[in-house]
């Protein structure tokens, strides 16, 4: 029996949604996050380029307007290429479009426009029994892009709880691919996210609070947090306008574009110093060897390694979470691809810029003062309060509730 995978990392349209006759011109706009991220900062540092993220997913419509040349579809292999253009939810090309969108016709923008977006259509529910025979099962697609020069493997799915599916993840872990999934909505933490060697990824909502829907989910499993709620997406499989929504899914889609604007950066890094990057720099108030409950290492926010020039990343060969991967098959990765990149050309690979160095990384959430006070002080672990400072201003909002700053349990693995 054919195991189908389920993509729940997004819950249906809430909030407002669009009405019936609403444009893509409406997508963009609806676009929270993306000041305060500072992305107009970060693409004078990096755009993702040179980096090529696959997407497995309901499949990715390669024509919408944001995503006309960003989809490298003869890269799929033939053997798990069954319509993979071919989305029935709006799902996987979502995904895709906060990845690598380029905004165009009032699409989506997304996090890291000069990435490249590699599609694979894993079996879902809402296919035929006809369809779903063709279309290959999550850990094949997941093995292909293990095989392929992808760097990131975005996985904003759940149901991958086979044997061959966790024999995938580690095969893809061992191939030194960044592994980036959505940790749920429903209450019950998804794999692939609670898989050694994946970056399980949380939701918070435009108060930078964790979203109510994902906090049982990311109970003890999500490694960070990232803008989930009120993010727009295709409203369907007929694309023809976007809907608000919430789901822990365009969080993964967020840090999985985070991960493509650092390592676009910094070519020669290897998996083990981008996902270094990624949790040393989110935003947090507590300290970083104690990641909590809800929020992991806190709220993804690249820039901060972007404007530093002079950030150290650490040792390629030593896996950043090792004490709950509980192997050394990234630690192994990062030694071979260290050794492999001795001789690389990164001549064309873009690095912190002059403009952007003198742009110093924001401060407050790590232990400094905060531009909005000294009120980002306040030992933050020792009560609920989780504190979050996004842009260059050092804005002190709040992510989390009661609780949410104790230290997350440790996974089960």
């Amino acid at each position: 029996m054919r195991a189908t995978g389920a993509i729940v990392g997004t819950l249906a349209a809430v909030g407002v949604g669009l009405a019936p006759n609403a444009t893509a011109a409406d997508g963009g706009s609806q676009q929270w996050y993306l000041e305060p991220m500072q992305v107009e900062q970060m693409w004078k540092v990096s755009t993702g380029k040179g980096v090529k993220v696959a997407v497995i997913d309901s499949g990715v419509n390669a024509n919408t307007p944001s995503l006309k040349g960003q989809v490298l579809v003869d890269e799929v292999p033939k053997s798990v290429a069954y319509r993979a253009t071919v989305d029935y939810s709006g799902h996987g090309t979502s995904m895709a479009e906060l990845i690598a969108g380029t905004g165009e016709g009032g699409g989506l923008r997304g996090l890291a426009p000069g990435a490249r977006i590699v599609p694979y259509r894993v079996e879902t529910f809402d296919q035929s029994n006809a369809d779903r025979e063709k279309t290959p099962q999550t850990y094949q697609a997941l093995r292909a892009a293990a095989d392929s020069d992808a760097k990131i493997i975005n996985m904003s799915i759940g149901g991958m709880n086979s044997d061959e599916d966790k024999a995938a993840v580690k095969y893809a872990a061992s191939r030194g691919k960044l592994l980036i999934a959505s940790v749920g909505n429903d209450g019950v933490p998804n794999a692939p996210a609670i898989l050694p060697y994946v970056v399980g990824v949380g939701a918070v909502d435009s108060s930078y609070e964790v979203a109510e829907f994902a906090k049982k989910s990311s109970h003890g499993f999500a490694d960070l947090v990232a803008p989930g709620k009120d993010v727009p997406i295709w409203c369907d499989e007929k694309f023809r306008s976007y809907c608000k929504s919430a789901g822990t899914s365009q969080a993964a889609a967020l840090v999985s574009a985070s991960a493509a604007l650092i390592w676009s950066a910094h070519s020669d890094w290897t998996v083990n110093q981008v996902t270094r990057a990624l949790l040393d720099t989110a935003s947090r108030g507590w300290p970083k060897d104690e990641p909590s409950k809800y929020a992991g290492y806190g709220m993804v926010r690249p820039r901060a390694v972007l404007a530093d020039p002079d950030y150290d990343a650490g040792a390629p060969d030593v896996d950043p979470l090792a004490k709950i991967n509980g192997g050394d098959v990234l630690a192994k990765a990062g030694a071979r691809d260290a050794r492999n990149s001795d001789s690389a050309d990164n001549s064309s690979v873009p690095s912190a810029s002059a403009s952007a160095a003198s742009q110093a990384p924001e401060k407050g959430s790590a232990g400094g003062t905060s531009a909005a006070g000294s009120s980002a002080e306040v030992g933050a672990h020792d009560n609920s309060t989780l504190w979050i400072a996004l842009g260059a201003a050092g804005a002190v909002i709040v992510i989390g509730g009661a609780g949410a700053a104790v230290l997350r349990a440790r996974r089960a693995r």
